[in-house]
């Protein structure tokens, strides 16, 4: 592998990463001007190991609608979503943060992002009706950038209705509600279409945001946290994201995944964190590979490795394809994030990758837990 299509390969994972705003410039800072950037992901008064037993699995409101169900208008559309979308204010050691998040079940469990209450040391809801009641992190899932906030006592609550991300098509109308910059008078409703489906973000190492849908609806400081909605009144995403050097190029997280992820975890207790790798990098596709003449079609190209990290100490090297681990095929990002989230610290895993053009090299890492930031 020579120097000069190193050097593109990595070039290519810079571009990604300067266009990528990740999560956290979705929730808006106030007080001194700090953004979120937490420090203690259990200061927010989430409960003790002996307090976060397994809990009755809640289900989502179904989606009940007939075949012959015509699209609501968006003033329909809004009257129908607004009791089942809440803002989220976090107070942080320095500074406060704004968010958004959906309604779940009638016990008062609430879908939100994990940067939204990061390294909060209060949360405070407030739901359409202008109650005000304090929140308590109930769970979080961070490789995933959902959260759950629990609060109690609450009555009448609305629980939103889940849709099929699945069965959403490019071009297809949504709309985005959520909290925009923190502004009074209720919820900000911007409409726009699905633009692009599956599509991947480049975050920190290990950080990359995968299967998200695309969206040219509007996504400002503090939308994070609230629901993509189709014209059947369905939550499709939960967005997430934006790309501040594009035109309305936001990201939802697509609600099949979180809704996998958000009912796991209420039904069986917190979830073992996730293994870390630490590598970051970007998916080698056909046409990349074409422009850059490597010597596979599809994999993982790894442009970032993690001081320290399993992948450092396995031998992992810049520039390296990974194309498996373990059994499992890795064509994409999101193949090395599900692997992932499927095995945890201390699990020894087997890295195929290609390295030089030419030699397919097996090596042994050792995952353990994402380290603080």
């Amino acid at each position: 592998m020579t120097s000069l299509r190193r050097l593109k390969l990595v070039n290519v994972a810079i571009l990604l990463i300067s266009l990528a705003v990740i999560a956290t410039s979705c929730a808006g800072s106030g007080g001194d001007g700090q953004s979120i950037s937490p420090n203690d992901p259990t200061s927010v008064g989430e409960k003790p190991d002996a307090t976060l037993e397994p809990t009755e699995a809640v289900v989502p409101t179904a989606v009940t609608r007939s075949a012959d169900s015509q699209p609501l208008t968006t003033p329909e559309l809004v009257e129908i979503l607004t009791p089942s979308v809440v803002q989220i204010a976090v107070s942080l050691e320095r500074g406060q943060g704004i968010g958004t998040g959906v309604i779940l079940d009638e016990e008062g469990l609430i879908l939100t992002n994990w940067h939204v209450v990061e390294g909060a040391v209060a949360i405070t809801v407030a739901f359409e009706d202008g109650t005000i009641a304090e929140g308590e992190l109930f769970r979080r899932d961070p490789q995933l950038d959902l959260a759950i906030v629990r609060v109690a006592d609450q009555r009448g609550l609305k629980p939103a209705i889940i849709g099929d991300s699945d069965a959403l098509r490019i071009g297809e109308d949504v709309v985005a509600i959520g909290h925009a910059l923190g502004l009074r008078g209720g919820p900000t409703v911007s409409k726009g279409v699905v633009s692009a489906l599956d599509r991947t973000i480049v975050g920190e190492v290990g950080g990359d945001l995968t299967g998200l849908v695309q969206t040219d609806a509007a996504i400002n400081e503090g939308n994070s946290g609230g629901p993509l909605v189709n014209m059947f009144g369905e939550v499709v995403g939960i967005n997430t994201a934006k790309i501040n050097a594009g035109d309305r190029i936001g990201f939802a997280i697509n609600m099949n995944a979180a809704k996998t992820a958000a009912y796991s975890l209420i039904a069986q207790g917190p979830m073992p964190p996730p293994g870390f790798l630490g590598v970051g990098g970007v998916d080698v596709t056909r046409a990349l590979a074409r422009a850059l003449r490597l010597p596979v079609g599809e994999g993982f190209g790894v442009t970032v490795i993690e001081p320290g990290s399993p992948a450092d100490q396995a031998g992992i090297e810049l520039d390296d394809i990974i194309v498996q681990l373990d059994t499992t095929e890795i064509t994409r990002g999101q193949d090395l994030t599900d692997f992932l989230r499927e095995h945890i610290s201390g699990d020894t895993i087997k890295v195929t990758v290609v390295r030089d053009s030419q030699f397919l090299v097996s090596l042994e890492a050792t995952l353990v837990e994402r380290p603080e930031r």
